[in-house]
């Protein structure tokens, strides 16, 4: 909110190689999730690598035993909310997901991770 208020008073200035986007707070997260509903045996972790990369998150995901999927990611708000969406509500074509479950979130400085990773 202080973020969006400096904005409209022109105190946010875009440092040089840095997007307007980042500029305005887009501050770095991570959030642990857990995909509940059809989601092994459906290439869902596959898709959710390539959602992630696509998106230029970092992290990783997993199945568990319980027969859910699980995960965490890591990068710029406005990015992980683009996933967090998809984890929701799209997945992986053949997957059925009911629910999702997103914890642990908070800012960080930097990656942890440089890549997102399918965890066997």
């Amino acid at each position: 909110m202080l973020i969006a208020f400096l904005g409209t008073l022109g105190c946010l200035v875009p440092a040089p190689g840095l997007s307007m986007s980042m500029a305005e707070g887009d501050t770095l997260i991570s959030v642990d999730y857990e995909i509940f509903g059809k989601v092994q045996g459906v290439f869902f972790r596959k898709y959710t690598q390539a959602e992630g990369k696509k998106l230029g998150l970092v992290g990783w995901v997993q199945n568990t035993d319980q027969g859910t999927v699980q995960g965490q990611l890591q990068g710029p708000a406005s990015k992980v909310r683009h996933m967090q969406e998809w984890l929701e509500t799209k997945g992986s074509p053949k997957s059925h997901i009911d629910r999702a479950s997103f914890h642990n979130e908070k800012v960080i400085v930097k990656l942890d991770y440089t890549d997102f990773q399918i965890v066997k």
